[in-house]
Order: structure tokens, then sequence, then C-alpha cells
């Protein structure tokens, strides 16, 4: 156990900004998912439609995700590339779904004349839209030649967000029984793993880089600038910052260490915010804004689960400082996402109602996939 001081490690700029990042995804992914709903609700678009998990999918998320562990861990040299190409291409989609909004909101603000240039999978594609989509493909195609750390956690921030709009929880007691068994698995690959594999999987998995699939074909066909393209990449499955962030020496550790949080630990608890939202949403139909927390009609439990999530993430780093070693996120943020939730709703008598989710009309049904 390390002295009580080294705490002061999380006043450091890259902790201090890994946290701040880390709420600010979780609450704007929230936020994307309740608007996408609402989107897909006034345009009716079966094509876009949510999936929403039912109990059984729930259950079998965590030991799907033990395989994909187990099999990263032991394959993948042979499949890094091939993980690479997936997430170039789902990078690419995430930034387009992400960044659209905003373009639409600036074309209408403007008044741009917008023309279909072309038609796919019976969806009109706009001028902008294929600008947007080049855009997108050109940030992909940056980071697959300079892998940098900033261009990492922009495409994994997309992926976060778009993973928790377009995956649902229909109530409070199926994301307690997904976030219940997350837990334990969380706990189990990051504490137990190496007495069963002789290393530790979780961390082995996400300390791992990819080789760079653009570099090796370069190299083949020795291309001029292969030097220039980095030979290995880290995926976009967490967000990473330098401790030496704003430059100069730091005390007790070296200018390539990195401070990093897995998309899971965001997303996994993003969705429980994306479903207190769309309940809070419910109770307020006529909410002016979110920010709203003074007013009546103002959201309500999505700030104790921010607040929830920026506490156990806080423990969750001070764990690590203070042990020396890799810590399970979701051993600290599920109690405190989850747990609040849980008691806050209880005295207001609302429990009942949160636990099973509002009864779905028709209108929600139609815009439901069960898989």
């Amino acid at each position: 156990m390390e002295p009580l001081w080294k705490l002061a490690y999380l006043l450091e700029p890259a902790a201090v900004t890994l946290i701040v990042t880390a709420v600010a995804v979780t609450f704007a992914a929230a936020l994307r998912a309740l608007t996408y709903g609402k989107e897909m609700e006034r345009n009716r678009d079966m094509s876009e439609a949510s999936i929403t998990l039912d109990k059984s999918q729930a259950l079998m998320i965590p030991v799907m995700s033990s395989f994909s562990l187990l099999l990263m861990f032991y394959l993948f040299s042979s499949v890094s590339q091939l993980l690479t190409a997936f997430s170039a291409v789902a990078s690419a989609s995430s930034l387009f779904f992400c960044l659209s909004p905003y373009v639409n909101h600036v074309k209408l603000q403007l008044g741009l004349v917008d023309p279909f240039i072309s038609r796919c999978c019976s969806k009109s594609f706009t001028q902008t839209q294929g600008l947007l989509l080049v855009g997108c493909c050109s940030l992909v195609v940056a980071w697959l030649i300079s892998g940098h750390w900033i261009l990492n956690n922009l495409l994994g921030i997309a992926i976060c967000v778009a993973f928790v709009s377009h995956v649902r929880l229909p109530n409070i007691k199926i994301c307690a029984v997904l976030l219940a068994c997350l837990f334990m698995y969380d706990i189990f690959w990051v504490f137990y793993s190496e007495r069963f594999f002789g290393e530790n999987v979780m961390v082995s998995v996400a300390t791992q880089q990819a080789t760079n699939p653009v570099h090796t074909v370069a190299n083949t066909l020795s291309l001029p600038g292969v030097q220039m393209i980095t030979k290995k990449l880290e995926l976009p499955v967490k967000i990473v910052f330098p401790r030496n962030l704003l430059g100069g020496d730091l005390p007790g550790g070296s200018s390539t260490e990195f401070v990093m949080l897995g998309l899971g630990d965001m997303a996994i608890p993003a969705m429980l915010l994306a479903l207190v939202l769309y309940f809070d949403h419910r109770k307020s139909r006529d909410l002016i804004s979110p920010f709203d927390v003074t007013s009546s009609k103002g959201h309500k439990y999505i700030w104790y689960a921010v607040a929830g999530y920026a506490i156990g993430l806080i423990c969750a780093l001070s764990a690590g400082i203070l042990t020396q070693s890799a810590q399970p996120a979701l051993l600290y943020l599920v109690p405190s996402t989850l747990g609040p939730i849980l008691m806050i709703a209880w005295m207001k008598s609302e429990l009942t109602e949160l636990w099973e989710g509002p009864s779905l009309g028709l209108a929600d049904k139609s815009h439901s996939i069960e898989v």
C-alpha cells in the first residue's frame, strides 16, 4: 500500500483530464441516445431502430465478452490487422453518426441547399453527408498513419456514443442484471485471471498494440514515405492521456507513461445514464433544457447518476494509485451509479416504475428490435 500523499497524483493534468473527459462522454452519450430515440420516433425509421436488450442478452454479454477477451489474449497477433480494419470502419461510421446532427443544425441555420447525390440502401444521400463522410474517413486515415493518442481518443469516444445510442436497456431490472454480471466479469478478469492463465488477461489485452495493416501494405509495395506510417496502433477501445500532458518532468515516472480508461468503463455506465435520462424525460415531456436542475420539470435521476459516476471513477483511480496495480473500474462504478438511483427511486416511491420500465405503446413497439 502506497502512502496517502500519493493521491496527489489525481491532481495531475492527465488524471484530471481523464476524469473530466470520462464524465462528459458518459453524459453526452446518454443525451445523444435520448435525442436519437426521439429522432427515430419522429421519422419512424425502422432501418435505424435501436436494439433493446432483454434478460437473456444481458446475461450473455459477459459470457461473450469473456470469449472475446480470451480470443484476443491468445490470438491477438494473428487477428490484430483484422481488428484494426474493423475498428477503422466502426470509427468512421461512429464519427459520422455523432457529427451528423451538428452538421444538419449548421446547414439549417445557414439555410444551405443540400441536393441529393445518390441513394444507398433505400436511404437518400446528400452532398453534405458525402462531405461529412469524406471528413470522417480522413480522420480515420490520419489515425492509421500517425497513431496519435488524440485521434485514438476521438475515435474511441465516437464509438462509445454510437454504441450507447443503438444498444438500449428497457428498465432498471435488466440494467441491474447486466451491471451485476459485468461487475463480476471485471473483478474476475482483473484480479483472478492470472491464477488460471498465468498472466493478467485484462491488462495484457488492454495494453497490446495492433499491427498496422496500412504500414504492412505500404512496406510490401515499397511505397515512398512508409517510414512516416506507424507500425503499431493503439486500438480505439480506451481513452489515454500521457502523464506529461502539459510537458515537463514527472515525479516518479517516465515521459511515456499514460493514464487510461477502457471504453466499457464509460459505455456501460452511460447505458444506465441513458435509461434514467429517458425516465426523467418521460416524467417531464415538456422539458425545456436538461441543464435546468432548479426547475421542477428538470432532470433528476440523471444528476445522481453523473455524480455517482464521477465519485466511482475517482475511487477507482485512487485505488490504482494506492495499490500500484490495475483495478476493475466497474467494481467502483456499479455501486456508485446504480446504488444511488435505486435508493432515490425507493425514497420517491418510483422504484417499481423504474424497475419494470414504462409500458410500451404501439409507437414504441414499432421501433424496438428483439434480437
